[in-house]
């Protein structure tokens, strides 16, 4: 099977081909091995960082912005944001402060991105 994708790893934006055989995966079109280990792994388990916000309570801004610490499977965005729009946090909140402990069992943080400081 061959997919099409545009590198995201560095500002160049390569156009990759990366074609699927059993368990043979080639890339092409990459300039450097960042884009070569890009396109195999949107290929064969594709993740992502996610970001939102959540509410405070008690704080001089209404919601703090998060993001997964680190990237979660494709599949799992849709548990995560479900969680993430079930939490609530009291002021203050520290940029750094993890929000949720292991989101949706994915095995990462969500962690605050912003300071919110008590009323």
């Amino acid at each position: 099977m061959k997919h099409e994708l545009t590198c995201i790893r560095c500002p160049i934006g390569c156009q990759l081909t990366v074609e699927v055989e059993g368990e043979n995966v080639t890339v092409t079109g990459n300039s450097c091995p960042r884009g070569a280990e890009y396109g195999k792994k949107e290929v064969t388990a594709p993740t992502r960082t996610v970001t939102a916000s959540v509410r405070v309570t008690g704080g001089e801004l209404p919601l703090a912005s998060v993001k997964t610490a680190t990237d979660v499977p494709k599949e799992k965005v849709m548990d995560v944001m479900a969680e993430i729009r079930k939490c609530s946090v009291m002021a203050p909140v520290k940029i750094g402060d993890v929000v949720i402990a292991d989101v949706a069992g994915t095995g990462s943080d969500v962690v605050a991105t912003r300071t919110v400081k008590e009323k």
